[in-house]
């Protein structure tokens, strides 16, 4: 028999819509749940990385760059990590529909608009200041394609997820920041991947630390028999999640509004499970220098963390994260992350783990200078076949 919730002020016709909190759904959700979802990313990950490297699209030519050892390498890591990223998280149980469109919507068009800018850019210009400097003098470069490209697959993302504009606003710049702050870190082999999966990480556990509410005020609210999670729930007040039931509130009101309600760390768990199970499965190709992930997989990795902040986190929260991401956009355009990273030893220790050793610098006049580490150079020019 349905279990039926009592309103008070509110008759059976008025009662709350379809759209549930992913706090309700993340009661349902178990870490086997996300070890599922991270697993079966990683092998969808590996599985269109051999195909892709199998039978390159336009021909191997046209994904091969030379890194700073004068080695091809190809940037084929990132549609392969887009795909079984946004496969899973599509199709996976134990995440709201909107979640799981956000998602895809996020994860794709990143990666379009940043395989764009990988095959098409020149990288003669650079950073929001070069790219929109260049717009000022009426040149459209393919990095202003792309920001402006992301900014909008962020926007509608962000829509999907619901809420009042201040909300969707919100969302949207996580979205987008965090497509183009991640970005920023792939100038070395694994650096990306290891803030990614740290990122991820601690989304996960801080989701869990922050209250299942939408700072409404109490009220009373009761539930007649078992919840929708299988067992008895009690709330406390719109939002408020006193029991394994789900709690619906102003953040789960019926319509195209509604928004979703800050969850748990179960919820961030399965909104993160997938791209990290595809970043933890590309790992050991970038750390070993015969893959990277271009702008397609960095911008791509980076905005699916975006949905999952957007997602999981309270206002506050995500108003907390958007300023940071902002902060260390800005900062990128006058200092180098490289630099500091390789003045402090613990970051350099972490930045070191798991990639080759660093070649010996050339002797001036002795040797040519070895090719440009296209990570950092920001090369397109594709290797002679």
């Amino acid at each position: 028999m349905r279990p039926r919730t009592v309103w008070p002020g509110r008759s059976r016709r008025d009662r709350p819509g379809p759209a549930v909190a992913l706090a309700s759904r993340a009661t349902l959700a178990s870490p086997a749940a996300a070890l599922a979802a991270g697993t079966a990313a990683a092998c969808a990950a590996r599985a269109a990385y051999a195909a892709l490297t199998r039978r390159p699209p336009g021909g191997a030519g046209t994904w091969t760059r030379t890194n700073h050892r004068g080695e091809q390498l190809t940037l084929l890591e990132g549609p392969a990590l887009t795909v079984g990223s946004v496969a899973v998280s599509a199709l996976g149980p134990g995440l709201p529909p909107r979640v799981r469109a956000a998602l895809a919507v996020a994860g794709t068009g990143a990666a379009a608009f940043g395989g764009y800018d990988d095959l098409a850019g020149s990288g003669s210009r650079r950073g929001f200041r070069g790219h929109l400097g260049a717009l000022a003098k009426g040149e459209i470069t393919t990095g202003a394609v792309k920001l402006g490209g992301i900014g909008a697959a962020g926007l509608v993302s962000a829509a999907l997820l619901g809420g009042g504009p201040a909300d969707v606003a919100v969302n949207a710049g996580l979205v987008a920041g965090g497509a183009n702050l991640l970005n920023l870190f792939d100038l070395r082999p694994g650096r990306a991947l290891k803030v990614a999966l740290a990122s991820g990480t601690l989304l996960a556990a801080g989701a869990r630390r922050g209250p299942a509410r939408h700072g409404a005020p109490a009220g009373p609210a009761t539930t007649a028999g078992p919840g929708p999670a299988g067992g008895s729930a009690t709330t406390a007040g719109p939002g408020m999640v006193a029991g394994p039931g789900a709690a619906i509130g102003p953040g789960a009101a019926a319509g195209p509004g509604a928004a979703l309600e800050p969850g748990s760390r179960p919820g961030a768990l399965l909104a993160v499970a997938a791209p990290l199970g595809a970043a933890i499965a590309l790992l050991p190709e970038d750390l070993g220098e015969r893959a990277m992930l271009g702008d397609a997989g960095a911008n791509a990795l980076g905005a699916m963390l975006g949905v999952a902040a957007a997602a999981s986190l309270s206002r506050p929260a995500r108003l907390a994260l958007l300023a940071a991401i902002a902060g260390l956009t800005a900062a990128s355009e006058v200092v180098s992350f490289t630099a500091v990273i390789e003045r402090t030893p613990a970051l350099r220790w972490l930045d070191m783990l798991g990639r080759r050793p660093v070649p010996a610098a050339p002797v001036p006049g002795r040797d040519d200078p070895p090719p440009a580490e296209p990570r950092e150079a920001g090369t397109t020019a594709a290797a002679p076949s």
